[in-house]
């Protein structure tokens, strides 16, 4: 072996000495471990990401305005939620752990909204996260608008049903009717009953309990109608129920008893349709408006020729169905009231018994008849209480 080979080799076996030594010392300085065991740096779980998810993309339009707005978040949780346009702010429920934020108010057409989310991270860094969309534009044709009655704050009488009526027809009945209220104090069993797609009635099992107040909440804003048609503007009010007015009316004895919370006030003499040409109805009537003084044409309701009449100031008229009759002062019958039905289908009565009656009256209040064989049926005014109330709740679409 030449010179040269002997000096490599020695340097080659003073270096793996001086590998070895530094490899001992590096295990004897660790306080208490092993040569083997990971620093504490490798040993912490790293932090699950920050995850947001939206149900309405970024920068989405057309949205639908039936879309409810939501966020959840994984890898930490949601601090607040702020979805704002220029009608004001979404209103929103954030749950109890922070994982999630739901929209409670619905969308509007043909708006742009922004959305700004906050939420912390496990480690408690917070971020935030903005986004906007806008939501699908909407023609007149394309929404159903409610009206309500009674009216905020009117009182009325305990026949009185809630009454909604939609200006374009109504597919999805049932989506609608989940989201339409009713409820009192005190609380009365009550029902919805679908006329028509445009028109709801609500009633008591019984009729109001007298003294009742009834909230009405018709929170249709934005529910999918059916047929690309979508509820615009909801519609909530209270209202009132008075004392207890029901008129019995017995059209073979020509006699009407009113009553006041089960108390008999008067017994009116009256007159009403002549039979069988004019017959007054049988069945329960609801006074559905007041008139101190109207006109009476009976080519309105289909009379005419040599039964035709026109009437000026009639007196204290209260109309009971859309087919027309009324109660109303008839002084031009009042010899045969008490004795004969002469009428065209009202209920007459002395001027100074209607005006008597008309001060006491309200709408809602129950006018009952008996005597004839012409049935007064659901949809001719408000007609509600004339099927019982398992037959009516079948015109629920719940």
């Amino acid at each position: 072996m030449s010179d040269r080979r002997l000096r490599l080799c020695s340097i080659a076996l003073l270096a793996t000495a001086s590998l070895a030594l530094t490899a001992c010392q590096a295990k004897d300085s660790l306080p208490g471990g092993e040569a083997d065991e990971p620093s504490a740096s490798t040993s912490e779980t790293p932090l699950a990401p920050l995850k947001l998810v939206s149900s309405v993309r970024k920068g989405a339009s057309g949205v639908p305005v039936d879309r409810e707005v939501s966020v959840s978040a994984t890898g930490g949780t949601i601090e607040s939620v702020a979805v704002t346009s220029s009608l004001g702010e979404l209103a929103g429920e954030l749950s109890t752990d922070g994982a999630s934020w739901t929209a409670t108010d619905r969308l509007e057409p043909g708006t742009t909204y922004r959305m700004r989310t906050v939420a912390a991270r496990a480690d408690g860094e917070r971020v935030t996260r903005t986004a906007s969309f806008t939501t699908q534009d909407l023609t007149l044709d394309e929404q159903t608008y409610p009206s309500v009655a009674p009216l905020a704050d009117e009182t009325v009488g305990v026949g009185m049903p809630v009454i909604v009526t939609f200006d374009l027809p109504v597919e999805d009945k049932a989506a609608f009717e989940k989201n339409m209220h009713v409820t009192s104090t005190p609380q009365q069993e009550g029902s919805w009953h679908w006329l028509s797609s445009t028109e709801a009635h609500w009633r008591p099992k019984t009729f109001w309990k007298p003294d009742t107040d009834v909230h009405v909440d018709i929170d249709v804003n934005s529910v999918d109608a059916g047929n690309g048609i979508y509820g615009q503007e909801n519609r909530e009010l209270d209202f009132h129920v008075g004392d207890a007015h029901i008129y019995k009316v017995d059209m073979k004895t020509h006699q009407m008893k009113v009553f006041s919370n089960g108390k008999l006030l008067r017994t009116i003499p009256i007159t009403t349709g002549e039979q069988p040409a004019f017959t007054t109805r049988t069945g329960t009537k609801v006074i559905i408006e007041k008139f101190d003084s109207k006109t009476m044409n009976s080519e309105t309701v289909g009379i005419t020729g040599a039964d035709a009449y026109n009437i000026d100031n009639v007196q204290w008229a209260m109309r009971l169905t859309y087919s027309g009759e009324f109660i109303h002062a008839a002084p031009w019958s009042v010899g045969s009231q008490g004795y004969a039905n002469v009428s065209h289908g009202c209920t007459g009565m002395s001027t100074e018994n209607a005006g008597w009656l008309y001060a006491m009256s309200r709408r809602g209040d129950v006018v009952q008849y008996t005597g004839s064989d012409k049935p007064m049926t659901l949809d001719n005014g408000y007609g509600d209480w004339n099927a019982s109330y398992a037959k009516y709740r079948q015109g629920s679409a719940l």
